[in-house]
């Protein structure tokens, strides 16, 4: 007998999970496996935030609830970071909302503003939060194409008009995971005509903001005039401050979709811990020594990984944002069969680009998550399967 709602037993099973099964059966049989699959960094979050966590935990007064959208501290310390950061002007109190992470935050924003059926425009390949956020509120997914020959820029004349009738929102993800895309501004001034063209909202994730690379800076949508009349932004500091485990994120920009936000949350949580609340305000006011310091780690692991993907057969753009490669399979095989190989063989986790998408066939997302000697393991034990070795 089910129990669950018809919406949940139709979901597929989270991919990733599958692969930490896989992963779990493995090590139990003494396999030391090399886990490239999800995107949680592994350098230590900042000394300076876990010490304003330890002053915050000690005061009484932070273990009562918060209020709905976050304290004043972390919504002002949001407000200047958009301030000094992209030149955006933001008001805490009523364009600026704490969540629990970003991805809580996204899935919940849609069953704040689409019915039944309503149409969202979901970048394929994107993450997979996108397409089951949108099915459990019973949405239509549409399938917005991300291709190689356009950079993994929306092809919006892709879309057909009859999807765009009943669209109501447009999510869209840069610097992008999985693909490591990233966009100039007039890609997203582009994002914000069509949406006006068409009565869209848009939701921008931009969880990989801070993580880029060289001179590369990333942009806000908001930065774009008039986004703000129809956008939210979604952040996180779980990437760029190694915060994963801590939840926290925010939303920023239109007053009246973080309202319909804020009914949701309010009626489902109570926001995040005030300790670390204070503490990620501590992180965002800082002078991101530790964010460029992360990032020139990430850069090396990521050079070192595309040359030597290149040196065994498997074409990648170089990345710049994200902490992700977006490789192609070996001629032969595809994304599933190939990352099954690897695991099974290899004791190497990859993850299957169909898991983002359809638009996802052909491709494997490699995380840079782990210490660059794992990755020369690795890419050793990959090298030993193409050729008909073992791993030894």
């Amino acid at each position: 007998m089910e129990f669950g709602s018809s919406q949940v037993n139709s979901l597929p099973p989270y991919l990733f999970s599958i692969f930490q099964q896989k992963k779990r059966k493995l090590q139990e049989k003494g396999v030391d496996v090399i886990d490239l699959g999800i995107g949680a960094p592994d350098l230590p979050t900042p000394a300076f935030i876990i010490d304003r966590l330890i002053r915050e935990v000690q005061k009484p007064q932070n273990h009562r609830y918060s209020p709905y959208g976050g304290c004043r501290e972390f919504k002002e310390a949001v407000a200047s970071f958009y301030q000094k950061h992209y030149g955006v002007s933001l008001d805490p109190d009523t364009e600026v909302m704490a969540l629990v992470g970003s991805k809580e935050g996204i899935a919940h924003m849609i069953h704040a503003v689409i019915d039944p059926d309503d149409g969202v425009l979901i970048p394929d390949p994107g993450y997979p939060v996108y397409r089951s956020a949108v099915h459990l509120a019973k949405g239509k997914v549409i399938s917005l194409p991300l291709n190689e020959e356009r950079a993994f820029q929306p092809d919006f004349d892709s879309i057909n008009e009859e999807d765009l009738q009943c669209a109501k929102v447009l999510l869209v993800n840069y610097p992008s995971n999985p693909t490591g895309a990233t966009v100039s501004f007039e890609t997203f001034k582009e994002v914000v005509d069509f949406a006006a063209q068409h009565q869209l909202c848009i939701m921008q994730d931009s969880a990989y903001d801070l993580v880029t690379f060289e001179d590369y800076k990333a942009p806000s949508l908001l930065q774009v005039p008039g986004a703000k009349q129809r956008s939210v932004e979604f952040g996180s500091l779980s990437k760029s401050f190694n915060m994963t485990g801590w939840r926290i994120g925010y939303v920023v920009g239109n007053e009246a979709l973080i309202r319909a936000l804020a009914v949701v949350k309010s009626n489902t949580d109570t926001s995040q811990f005030l300790a670390v609340q204070k503490a990620a305000a501590e992180a965002l006011m800082s002078d991101f020594r530790s964010v460029h310091e992360n990032n020139q780690i990430y850069k090396e692991r990521m050079e070192w990984m595309h040359t030597a993907l290149k040196e065994i057969g498997m074409a990648a753009e170089k990345p710049r944002g994200t902490f992700f490669i977006w490789a192609k399979v070996p001629e032969g095989f595809s994304s599933q069969t190939f990352a099954e190989k690897m695991l099974d063989e290899a004791g190497v986790i990859l993850t299957p680009g169909t898991a983002f998408g359809p638009n996802g066939e052909g491709f494997v997302r490699i995380s840079l998550s782990v210490p660059i000697e794992r990755l020369v393991e690795a890419v050793e034990r990959m090298k030993r399967i193409q050729t008909g070795g073992d791993r030894g």
